[in-house]
């Protein structure tokens, strides 16, 4: 049986098991963290990616701040 830990207690764990390491092994440890990292945030950008038309309204979206043709939030919200 498999009983799946709450993220706070693997923060917590991974903290504790972070500060018994020798500073070489820290290094290494940091080192693996960001590699996940980085992998996590190119699997999101490879997603968004994935979404036809995502690109093409991305960058118009880019132009059209860059050219000033922008709504503040305060102008659009609406009292819900």
């Amino acid at each position: 049986m498999v009983i799946k830990q709450t993220e706070p207690s693997l923060l917590k764990k991974a903290e504790s098991q972070l500060r018994k390491l020798s500073p070489d092994r820290l290094i290494v440890a940091s080192d693996f963290l960001a590699y996940l990292e980085e992998r996590e945030e190119n699997e999101a950008t490879q997603e968004l990616l994935n979404i036809p038309g995502f690109l093409d309204v991305f960058s118009l979206a880019w132009q059209q701040m860059g050219n000033g043709e922008v709504i503040s939030f305060d102008q659009i919200r609406r009292n819900v």
